[in-house]
């Protein structure tokens, strides 16, 4: 897979997850995901993929500040139903990172590395806030996502006009996918700290 070099300078998170551990995937439980798994998943690199991944890596390291994260030892309530704008996109990332599943996860073995129901959709507070809770202690957070101070490029709308135009080159194609990719590359390598686009607040 021929893909952009930044999606592999994108910061990695780093889960220990129980489960890869019992099942001998994983030495100790130790993965590391990167951007590039994201969008394997999602089958696509966009802002709101990109917003996501930086969102997941938020809330974990808001949890989880001095060790790995537990992939399957936090719940996540999303602030809209599933088939809302892009809550669907969000939430497959989520899943991916943090183990948490609604009534199609994972139902656990003899009680233990149950997956299920810990993906919550149900009581969406249209906040537009994700909320993260470790189920071991409690402890919450939540994060909302605010790209306005990452713009896309300027030539970006005339850019996709022209690529999805049904006699559009190769090189019009070529020029929309670099313009696109632009602005996921800032919103990546530029703002993955930044506090004015991703707001983190402790519940307690």
């Amino acid at each position: 897979m021929d893909y952009p070099a930044f999606f592999d300078e994108a910061p990695s998170i780093f889960v220990r997850d129980p489960l890869a551990d019992f099942l001998g995937a994983a030495e100790g439980g130790l993965i590391e995901y990167r951007y590039i798994d994201a969008v394997r998943l999602a089958g696509h690199s966009c802002p709101t993929v990109a917003g996501a991944w930086l969102t997941a890596r938020a809330a974990l390291r808001a949890l989880y500040p001095d060790e790995p994260a537990e992939r399957g030892g936090v719940a996540v309530r999303m602030p809209a139903p599933v088939d809302a704008g892009v809550t669907g996109v969000i939430s497959q990332v989520l899943t991916l990172v943090t183990g948490a599943a609604a009534e199609n996860g994972f139902h656990g073995i003899g009680g233990q590395f149950v997956r299920q129901g810990l993906l919550d959709f149900t009581n969406a507070s249209g906040t537009g806030a994700i909320r993260f809770t470790r189920t071991d202690t409690g402890a919450a957070v939540t994060v909302e996502l605010d790209l306005s101070s990452v713009a896309p490029a300027p030539q970006v709308r005339a850019l996709m006009g022209a690529a999805m135009h049904p006699d559009a080159t190769a090189e019009q194609r070529k020029a929309f996918g670099i313009a696109w990719q632009d602005r996921v590359r800032r919103l990546l390598l530029e703002h993955a700290d930044d506090p004015a686009v991703l707001r983190v607040t402790r519940l307690d």
